[in-house]
C-alpha cells in the first residue's frame, strides 16, 4: 500500500495527460530556480558595482581621470558607471563641437544618460517576466491536471458496482499531486519575482539620483567656465 501511494508510484499510475502536466510543472520549476539563481547573482553584482563606483565618484577624483579609467575598460562597465561614461562622453563631445548654450549641452548629456539608464534597467529586468509567467500559470496547469485526474477517477468508479475508498484514493491522490506541484513551482517564482522587482526599483532610483547629481555637477562646471 505504501508503494502504491508514493510519489513515484502515483506518477507511473497516472494517466498520460496528468503525467505530461507533472513533467511540465517540474520543468517550469527547474527553469524558475535557474532564473532565480541567475538573477540573484546579476542583481547582487549590480548593487556591488554601483556601491564601488559611487564611492570612487564621491572620493574627489578628477572627472576626466575617472572617465579615462572607465573608457579603458569600456566593455566591462555597467549600471551607474556606464551612465557616467555615456553622460561625460556626450558632455565632452558637445563642448568640443561648440554646442550653443548651456541648456543644449545639458539636454544632450541628460538624454545620453537616460538611454544608458534604460539599457541598464532592461538588463536587470531580463527574464523577470518569465518568473512572473511561471508564478501566474503554474497553479492553473496543476489544477487542470487535478481536475482531469479526479474526473478519470470518478469515471472509473462509475464502472464498478461496489465502490470503496481504496479504489478511488490512488486516483484522487495522483490528481492532487498535480496541484501540489503547481504550487511548488509558483510560490518561489512569485516570491522572488516580487523581491527582484523591488531590488530593481531601488537600483533604478539610485541610478536616477546619480544622474541628477551628476547633471548638477556638470551644470556647475559649465557655469564656472562661462564666468571665466
Amino acid at each position: 500500500m505504501h508503494a502504491e501511494i508514493s510519489f513515484i508510484g502515483l506518477f507511473w499510475q497516472a494517466s498520460l495527460l496528468v503525467k505530461l502536466v507533472m513533467m511540465t510543472l517540474m520543468g517550469m520549476s527547474v527553469v524558475s530556480w535557474a532564473l532565480i539563481i541567475q538573477r540573484s547573482k546579476a542583481i547582487k553584482a549590480a548593487n556591488l558595482a554601483s556601491e564601488q563606483f559611487e564611492d570612487r565618484f564621491w572620493s574627489g577624483v578628477d572627472l576626466n581621470r575617472l572617465y579615462q579609467e572607465s573608457s579603458s575598460r569600456r566593455d566591462d562597465i555597467e549600471g551607474m558607471e556606464d551612465i557616467f561614461y555615456s553622460g561625460f562622453k556626450e558632455y565632452a563631445r558637445l563642448l568640443k563641437a561648440g554646442a550653443r548654450g548651456q541648456d543644449a549641452v545639458m539636454d544632450g548629456t541628460y538624454r545620453a544618460m537616460r538611454v544608458s539608464l534604460s539599457r541598464a534597467v532592461d538588463e536587470l529586468e531580463s527574464n523577470l517576466p518569465v518568473l512572473a509567467t511561471i508564478g501566474s500559470i503554474s497553479p492553473y496547469i496543476g489544477l487542470f491536471g487535478t481536475v482531469w485526474g479526479i474526473m478519470n477517477a470518478f469515471i472509473a468508479l462509475g464502472q464498478v458496482q461496489q465502490a470503496t475508498l481504496q479504489m478511488v484514493a490512488p486516483g484522487i491522490a495522483e490528481a492532487l499531486i498535480a496541484t501540489a506541484m503547481g504550487l511548488f513551482a509558483a510560490i518561489p517564482a512569485v516570491i522572488f519575482y516580487n523581491r527582484f522587482t523591488n531590488k530593481v526599483e531601488r537600483l533604478e532610483n539610485a541610478y536616477a539620483n546619480f544622474m541628477d547629481e551628476f547633471t548638477t555637477i556638470l551644470n556647475r562646471q559649465i557655469a564656472q567656465q562661462g564666468e571665466k
